[in-house]
């Protein structure tokens, strides 16, 4: 006799289960059998506690595991048997007043995938953005790796790379060492007071009014100046007020940048030393960076325009999961920052309810589309990425391995190609406009992205 499957509204769903109490009592005596066999008791050597005195210990805690694993099978026999694509995990409760002599009875409530239904892609509007990796774009990474392999010398002091000239003032640029004492209302702060501190002039390290009065100073020279927290400054004693400063000038040291040439190439992994090869390796690996970032952009418009051009209902089950994933998330990112008690902290996943019901949608949509349309990756295509993605690599092959040595590994780069299908499909149907951008603009565009 077929389940009688109750309709509770759009998605959710309730179906009754009945086991019969005779075949239920038969597992729990056989499950206290088996258990009887290695309990110990005081007094008792282990299996030969008397069976009655088991069950007595051991009675409640076996029938809810048998029932629960007995309403389990049946509840995935029935969903089998009516074609049920259940969503999320179904919640049992005994069902109330409806209790046989001879048979327990349970309601299991759940909620059904629902029918995806996907517009015309034709009408969907995209913006692709691209962009050309210039010399400006390589010179412009050459000054950032430059700064990274910045060292200072004393101001005036002779030494390999010059004395810096004979102006002895701090200017924009210096790394400076000073000391200096801070007072709100003739009273000295914590925190307001330090020796020795040291900071590089122009990097936004420290407040305005400080940097500005740090410039220009000489050697063993002072300077008084007010300097006004900001109502949200993270010192909340000092936060909205303004102190009274003196800084006084005990070092300053100028930036010498290396040059470009064939040492600065093989500090960069240019064996022999070749400047054009090292620019073209660069240029190279920006392009990457600019592929990979114009990708994310574009695929961001494709999943914004087929969820505009989409209709479903979202399971609410689905839905909660992936806010406790989020939450995990969220948790396992506080401890790597060092967080104490991370693994407990109170995080609302209420939060994350708008996140996950995109994520959510978004992962329907994107199955039809695929189902719809045979978009699912294929061998070679992983392949591809793989190989492309361990190209940034010192050792490529090694990275091929790591992904192939793991089903997890392998199984996200296979969503990341099923994703690249996606939408390539759309693009090629969807109204698309292509819109020429500069490198850090791109790159700024994708920063805004995932804020």
């Amino acid at each position: 006799m077929a389940n009688v499957v109750e309709n509770l509204g759009k998605l959710e769903r309730r179906v009754t289960i009945s086991l019969p109490k005779e075949g239920v009592q038969k597992e729990i005596d056989n499950r206290i059998k088996q258990l009887a066999k290695n309990v110990k008791m005081p007094g008792f050597r282990p299996g030969k506690v008397p069976l009655k005195m088991v069950a007595q210990q051991y009675a409640g805690q076996v029938e809810a595991e048998v029932l629960s694993d007995k309403v389990g099978r049946e509840f995935f026999d029935i969903s089998r048997a009516e074609n049920l694509k259940v969503a999320g995990s179904p919640r049992f409760a005994s069902k109330e007043g409806e209790q046989s002599p001879d048979a327990y009875a349970f309601d299991a409530t759940f909620e059904i995938y629902p029918e995806v239904k996907i517009g015309d892609i034709a009408t969907a509007e995209v913006s692709r953005t691209t962009t050309d990796i210039s010399d400006a774009e390589i010179d412009r990474t050459l000054d950032i790796l430059r700064k990274q392999r910045v060292h200072y010398h004393v101001r005036g002091e002779a030494g390999e790379h010059g004395d810096g000239g004979t102006d002895l003032e701090a200017k924009e640029g210096d790394r400076v060492t000073v000391d200096f004492v801070g007072k709100i209302d003739g009273v000295a702060f914590a925190g307001g007071t330090a020796e020795d501190f040291v900071f590089v002039l122009g990097e936004g390290r420290m407040l305005p009014e400080f940097e500005k009065a740090a410039l220009g100073l000489k050697l063993g020279e002072s300077r008084e100046f007010d300097l006004a927290f900001p109502e949200d400054y993270h010192g909340k004693d000092v936060a909205g007020k303004t102190a009274q400063f003196t800084v006084t000038l005990k070092k300053v040291e100028w930036a010498h940048l290396p040059e470009v040439d064939a040492e600065f190439a093989k500090s960069l992994g240019i064996a022999d030393g070749d400047i054009t090869k090292m620019r073209g390796e660069i240029k190279e690996n920006l392009e990457r960076e600019a592929k990979r970032r114009t990708q994310a952009l574009l695929k961001n418009q494709v999943m914004d325009a087929l969820l505009k051009i989409s209709e479903l209902d979202v399971p609410k089950a689905l839905v909660e999961q992936d806010q406790e994933r989020l939450v995990e998330m969220a948790r396992r990112d506080l401890e790597q920052r060092g967080v104490p008690n991370a693994a407990q902290a109170p995080i609302p996943a209420e939060m994350f309810r708008e996140q996950a019901e995109r994520r959510v949608k978004l992962g329907l949509v994107i199955a039809e589309v695929v189902q719809q349309n045979n978009l699912q990756a294929k061998p070679e295509q992983i392949r591809a990425e793989v190989d492309e993605f361990a190209k940034s690599y010192e050792d490529p092959k090694e990275v091929v391995r790591w992904y192939y040595s793991d089903k997890q590994r392998l199984s996200e780069m296979e969503a990341f190609v099923v994703e690249n299908n996606v939408v390539e499909f759309v693009t090629a149907k969807a109204k698309v406009t292509d819109k020429q951008v500069a490198f850090e603009e791109l790159a700024s565009a994708a920063a805004a992205q995932q804020a």
